[in-house]
C-alpha cells in the first residue's frame, strides 16, 4: 500500500547543512513514462551539495526541489514500464534533483529511461554506494581512459569515494595505481594504491611511467596531470574537487603535450548494460562497494554536515527504516 505523504528534504534557497530537515510532503502519482520507486536507500554526491549550497539560486532549477542525484530501491508503481512491483531497482542522473525531485525522499517519480534492474543480493546500504560512483568510475577508466591490464594509472584526488572505486577497479583490473591526495594526513588512505603521492599542486617531473590519468580534481591541476603522462598516455577530466569549474584562458596548442591525449567523461547518460557490466565485475572479483559510512535517513541532517565538512573517507549512504 502506497500511503498519501512521505517524509522528504525540500529545497527553496539556499540551505546549510544544519538547515537540513524532513517535510512532509504528497507521494508522487506514476503517469506514463515514469516510475514510483520506493526508496531504499541512497548515496550522496559532492554535486548535491553544490546545489544545497549555490546552484539552487539558478533559474533552471525547479524550485521547490527535492534533491538526490541516485537511488536504490523497488519499483511501487510501475506505470506503463517494463519493470514489475516489488522490482530492485537502481537510479541515478538524467535531471535528478535539479529538473524534477530526486531521491532525498521516502519515494520517487523517475523517467523510466533513467531507472534500471540490479541483479544483486548486496545489503541496501552496499548496493547504494554503487549507481552513480561506480558508473563514473567505470565510465572514467574504461570509457575515457581505455584502461587495460598493465597500464600505470594516476588516480589525483584520490582520497574521495570516485577516487577509492577507481582504484579498486583498476587494481583488480591488474593496473599499477598511483593516487594523490593534497593533505599528508590521508595519504594512508590511499592504501589500495600501489604508491601514495602528497599533491602539493605541482607534480610534473616528480611521476614516470604513468600511462593514463583520471583527473578529478579539475581545471585547477588539469594542465600539470597533462604533463604527468607519457607521450601517447590520456588524461580523462572527470572531477571538480578543487573548486574550479572552468579553465579560462585554456589554450590546447600550448597546454597539451604533444602526442598526449584529453578527454572526460559526464556521467548523465548511463545504461543498463553499463550497470549489468559493473555488478558483474564486482561479482567476478569478489569486490565490496567502498562504503565510507551509513546514516538513517532520520539523521539526514548529520549526513549533510558529513557531506559539507568532507570527514568521511568513502562514500556516504542514507537507509532508510525498513
Amino acid at each position: 500500500m502506497i500511503p498519501p505523504t512521505m517524509k522528504a528534504v525540500v529545497l527553496t534557497g539556499p540551505t546549510r547543512a544544519e538547515q537540513v530537515a524532513l517535510a512532509e510532503c504528497p507521494v508522487p502519482q506514476a503517469r506514463p513514462g515514469w516510475v514510483l520507486v520506493k526508496v531504499k536507500a541512497f548515496g550522496m554526491n559532492h554535486s548535491e551539495q553544490i546545489l544545497r549550497l549555490h546552484e539552487i539560486q539558478a533559474e533552471y532549477i525547479q524550485k521547490p526541489v527535492i534533491p538526490g542525484i541516485e537511488c536504490v530501491g523497488e519499483i511501487a508503481d510501475p506505470s506503463d514500464s517494463r519493470f514489475q512491483k516489488g522490482q530492485r531497482v537502481a537510479a541515478m542522473m538524467g535531471g535528478m534533483g535539479r529538473s524534477f525531485h530526486g531521491s532525498y525522499a521516502e519515494y520517487a517519480l523517475l523517467p523510466a529511461h533513467h531507472v534500471f534492474s540490479v541483479s544483486s543480493s548486496l545489503p541496501w546500504e552496499e548496493l547504494a554506494a554503487v549507481p552513480e560512483t561506480y558508473f563514473t568510475a567505470w565510465g572514467s577508466l574504461f570509457e575515457g581512459l581505455n584502461l587495460k591490464p598493465g597500464d600505470t594509472l594516476l588516480v589525483r584526488g584520490g582520497t574521495c569515494a570516485l577516487g577509492y572505486a577507481a582504484i579498486q577497479l583498476a587494481k583488480a583490473l591488474g593496473c599499477t595505481v598511483v593516487a594523490t591526495s593534497h593533505k599528508e594526513s590521508k595519504l594512508p588512505l590511499l592504501h589500495g594504491a600501489d604508491k601514495a603521492v602528497l599533491d602539493t599542486g605541482r607534480l610534473e617531473g616528480t611521476l614516470s611511467g604513468v600511462t593514463k590519468a583520471l583527473e578529478l580534481v579539475g581545471p585547477k591541476t588539469l594542465c600539470d596531470t597533462l604533463r604527468c603522462v607519457e607521450k601517447g598516455g590520456i588524461v580523462c577530466h572527470t572531477g571538480i574537487l578543487g573548486g574550479m569549474f572552468t579553465l579560462n584562458g585554456f589554450d590546447p596548442i600550448k597546454a597539451i603535450p604533444n602526442g598526449v591525449y584529453l578527454t572526460g567523461f559526464h556521467s548523465n547518460w548511463p545504461t543498463q548494460k553499463a550497470v549489468d557490466d559493473i555488478f558483474a565485475f564486482l561479482v567476478e572479483y569478489r569486490l565490496t562497494p567502498c562504503l565510507g559510512r551509513c546514516f538513517a535517513f532520520s539523521h539526514i541532517r548529520e549526513a549533510c554536515l558529513a557531506l559539507d565538512s568532507g570527514t568521511v573517507n568513502g562514500k556516504i549512504v542514507v537507509k532508510m527504516p525498513e
